[in-house]
């Protein structure tokens, strides 16, 4: 029997599970996590995904467990070893999509393309086949169908033929049982009875054999036009899976709920589930269905529950999930799900430690590097309207497609696919779910028919149609906004506005540049009531800057007119020509400035991937040669000869970057809802946007490193980061071992003439206090008679010792040591 685990987690520590480290490389972590305070382990999706995937978000196949990444044996082995340690479980699943880019690597897929409509699989995705004549369409070639065979780079072969390379290893399939067809690297099966005689690459014979099957290839740049199955935002390689059939769903949980009825995981982490057709829907059926699996288990011995009086209703997993909130939007209060994944939670920390008095001079700064004013809502209405118009074509054409004949006809397509872009370029959040959030498609059809009066007629004809519940049209209207959103907004705009590069993250909106502490304490209040075992978040796998690369740019904020001269002397070294862009990457260059080999490499890595996702100068389709050799040029001189210039502003704010680092990861762990340390965290991390936020962590330096601060070391804040880990190691361990200590909150007073500078509430028998703007904390002379009003009573501060007695608390003296203080109520 394993042992009685909580329902919730008080910390989760995610860990990324890849080949390279592997189950059983994360169960060997499991004695640190433990020592560390981690209560639950939080592990990236572990079903089986493409060959070589580091982020196994591409599914190829939902029944088993990752071979790679150890198997189900090496999930045995990871569960045993945490449920030993007393930590609990917490997987990622990704029910919206699975990778299809290696056909021979997802059996379902390779199904659908043997056997078109009639194969098992084909309702299992989000196909249109009417818009392929019946066929899936492919839009993976180099050049046009006719050239590419012409060419001789398609060859096709009967089952059985010799099939050299190294494609073959990773198949799902038995590839001796089926003809096949090979462009390059590619795999595709042949319909029964289409096979040629041999293997051939002579044109006619291709030609022939391509035309009887239930698949057809097309140009990559043709996809806006011929692309008939649903994807994952504008990833042609991931396909959207139909989890709102309940046959589907069942294939596609059943080793999902084997994990929970076999109790080797407590919680599930629901990506993506905004591109769902109906994701409260899903969020209802995967409780039900993880409750009764807990259940069985928990009848069997074998599962958490085990120890409940009989007749006791069954405990339902923990259910996280990835929606990205928008400010001031809620997350359905109607869902089964313990809250979000913490984005919502990381935009209001990093606010409240920004000094709004930079705002001004830091958009006059960004405007001189423009030439003209640039207003964020002006700017991601074109940027969204680009998506919509270009990498998501394709799903406004399906849209288009599905609306009542009557209106196409009324409206005419071209009509109606301009009127559909500017309604989702107007949405202003990531989607509704009807029959709630019509207001949203209100203020789209205001907004949109406002940018673009010539199309009002036809918004007010398309509005309602999209507030509609119940419809596949107000359903595909809602799987869209999302993409448009995410790829304008997140993969677009906030590379082109760099005003202040920590703002542009996630779930957030860089036009809000501060908050002051009264928002932070009614955002933790209102996390409190409504959603307390909510994740938070501070840095995850998806952040664009990881948590203590956007403290230190904060620090810009504190000091715009010097951060103005050092960009002038920085762009004299090196510009790309365009202002906005040398501004976000001489911003990430002092941001995640720390010195290694690999510095250069990936801050080369980081602008290819930056200058191209913006769009301005290069992008991904046409990359500009000339202009990226700016972008390398840039690069090449802040690790060559600007270098001497970027270690000297790097030396002015690392010290406040730090104490901002300390503040946000004390506001996180403290705070109200359940903290998520992200791998490798514990110590300074100055990542930048993935894959950089996704390398190898040294556990054993972090071990070492805890090991002497358990032996009573208290480190000074340099650049070892022990100092924070610290600050983690005390927190979690209360978080876990005192739980009854944070079952409120309450802002604290903090009075004297430097109050603007601290933070401070009381979590009912925890206490965090935290320095805010420390650069103008020093400039004034630090905190003279400031204090904070602590509740009645003894209290000790985990971080120093002190003992500290309730009643008016000089900061000048909690906070000698550390910029940050957590006290608990001895």
């Amino acid at each position: 029997m394993s042992p009685r685990r909580k329902s919730a987690p008080a910390s989760t520590y995610r860990l990324q599970v890849r080949a390279e480290f592997d189950l059983d490389a994360a169960a060997d972590v499991v004695p640190y996590l433990r020592d560390l305070g981690v209560d639950w382990a939080y592990l990236s999706p572990i079903l089986q995904a493409t060959e070589g995937s580091d982020h196994g978000y591409d599914v190829v196949d939902p029944t088993r467990v990752d071979a790679s990444r150890g198997g189900p044996e090496g999930l045995a082995r990871f569960s045993a070893a945490a449920r030993a340690a007393g930590l609990g479980t917490l997987v990622d699943i990704v029910p919206n999509h699975q990778g299809v880019a290696a056909p021979m690597q997802n059996p379902w897929w390779w199904d659908v393309l043997t056997f078109g409509r009639a194969s098992r699989h084909a309702e299992s995705f989000d196909i249109d086949w009417d818009h392929g004549d019946g066929r899936v369409v492919l839009p993976v070639l180099g050049a046009e169908l006719d050239e590419v065979i012409a060419a001789g780079e398609v060859t096709v072969a009967p089952a059985g033929a010799p099939f050299e390379g190294e494609t073959d290893a990773a198949a799902a399939v038995d590839l001796d049982a089926f003809g096949t067809a090979r462009y390059y690297d590619l795999v595709l099966p042949l319909a029964p009875g289409t096979e040629p005689l041999h293997v051939t690459s002579d044109a006619a014979g291709v030609r022939d054999v391509l035309a009887r099957q239930h698949w057809t290839l097309a140009f990559w740049r043709r996809d806006a036009e011929v692309l008939n199955y649903r994807r994952f935002f504008t990833v042609t390689s991931l396909a959207g899976v139909r989890v709102e059939l309940p046959d589907v769903f069942d294939a596609s949980h059943t080793e999902v709920l084997r994990w929970v009825r076999e109790g080797l995981v407590d919680g599930l982490r629901i990506d993506h589930p905004d591109g769902l057709a109906d994701p409260g829907g899903y969020l209802d059926r995967l409780a039900a269905e993880a409750t009764r699996a807990a259940a069985e288990g928990a009848a069997a011995g074998v599962a958490p529950g085990a120890d409940l009086a009989p007749g006791a209703p069954a405990r339902r997993p923990y259910l996280a999930i990835e929606k990205i909130l928008e400010p001031g939007e809620q997350l359905p209060g109607w869902w089964t799900t313990d809250g979000t994944t913490g984005y919502d939670a990381l935009g209001e920390i990093d606010r409240v430690l920004i000094d709004p008095a930079g705002e001004a001079p830091l958009t006059d700064l960004d405007t001189a590097l423009r030439g003209a004013p640039q207003a964020w809502a002006e700017l991601i209405a074109t940027t969204k309207r680009e998506i919509a118009d270009t990498s998501q074509a394709a799903e406004v054409g399906r849209l288009v497609r599905t609306l009542p004949e009557s209106v196409r006809a009324q409206l005419g397509d071209a009509v109606a696919r301009d009127a559909l872009a500017a309604l989702l370029a107007a949405f202003p959040v990531y989607r509704a779910y009807l029959p709630a959030g019509t207001e949203h498609v209100a203020h789209a059809a205001t907004e949109a028919s406002t940018r673009r009066p010539d199309l009002s007629d036809a918004i007010a004809a398309l509005a309602p149609l999209a507030a509609e519940a119940g419809t596949e049209f107000s359903r595909r209207f809602m799987q869209t906004t999302g993409p448009v959103m995410a790829k304008g907004v997140e993969d677009r705009a906030f590379y082109r506005y760099s005003r202040l590069t920590s703002l542009t993250e996630v779930g957030g909106d860089p036009a809000h540049f501060a908050a002051t502490v009264a928002d932070l304490h009614e955002a933790f209040a209102r996390r409190q009531a409504a959603w307390p075992h909510a994740l938070t978040a501070l840095t995850t796998h998806d952040t664009k800057r990881s948590e203590d690369t956007r403290a230190r740019l904060a620090v810009l904020a504190e000091l715009p007119e010097r951060w103005a001269a050092v960009l002038g002397e920085l762009r004299a070294a090196a510009s790309t020509g365009d202002g906005p862009l040398d501004n976000l990457l001489w911003q990430a260059v002092v941001g995640a400035w720390v010195p290694g080999a690999d510095l250069g490499d990936r801050l080369h890595a980081y602008a290819e991937k930056a200058a191209r996702e913006g769009g301005v100068g290069t992008t991904w389709e046409d990359p500009d040669a000339s202009f990226e050799a700016r972008v390398r040029g840039l690069v090449d001189a802040a690790v060559g000869h600007a270098r001497p210039l970027v270690e000297r502003f790097v030396a002015e704010i690392a010290a406040p970057g730090r104490s901002n680092g300390l503040a946000a990861k004390l506001l996180q762990l403290a705070g109200p809802g359940v903290p998520d340390v992200y791998q490798g965290t514990e110590l300074w991390d100055h990542s930048l946007v993935d894959p950089d936020n996704r390398r190898l962590v040294d556990i054993d330096v972090r071990r070492a490193l805890l090991a002497r601060i358990d032996e009573g070391w208290m480190p000074e804040v340099d650049d070892t980061g022990a100092a924070k880990l610290l600050l983690v190691t005390r927190a979690l361990r209360l978080r876990r071992d005192r739980p009854e200590l944070f079952a409120r909150y309450a802002p604290l007073p903090v009075v004297g003439a430097a109050r603007e500078h601290a933070l401070a509430f009381d979590r009912g028998g925890v206490i965090a206090v935290a320095t805010r703007l420390p650069v103008g904390l020093a400039a004034r002379g630090g905190w003279g008679d400031t204090a904070v009003l602590v509740p009645t009573g003894d209290w000790r501060d985990e971080l120093t010792g002190a003992e500290v007695s309730g009643g008016l608390v000089p900061l000048a003296t909690l906070l000698d040591r550390y910029p940050v203080a957590l006290l608990a109520r001895v």
